[in-house]
């Protein structure tokens, strides 16, 4: 189920597909492209994106306690969000 999202949130997955695109990457590396300095605030945003449906989260196979995030295209999402609306 992929669902829209508020503008403050979309922005930041903006500034995440574009740094990113679909290459999969760990908490750290949306830190560091988000410059975002407050841990539970993106732990907020990445469990934001995936309530909505537009990141993907899987175990790290090094280590089940991280995580490894992968954008959903923007084409995708709005595929998805218009097959939904029909």
């Amino acid at each position: 189920m992929t669902d829209p999202m508020p503008k403050w949130l979309t922005r930041r997955y903006a500034t995440l597909w574009n740094g990113l695109k679909d290459k999969k990457f760990n908490f750290s590396d949306a830190k560091d492209k988000l410059n975002e300095t407050d841990d539970k605030r993106l732990s907020v945003i990445l469990s934001d994106f995936k309530k909505h449906g537009w990141i993907e989260v899987e175990l790290d196979p090094k280590t089940s306690r991280k995580r490894l995030y992968k954008l959903k295209s923007p084409k995708q999402v709005m595929l998805e969000i218009a097959e939904e609306k029909e």
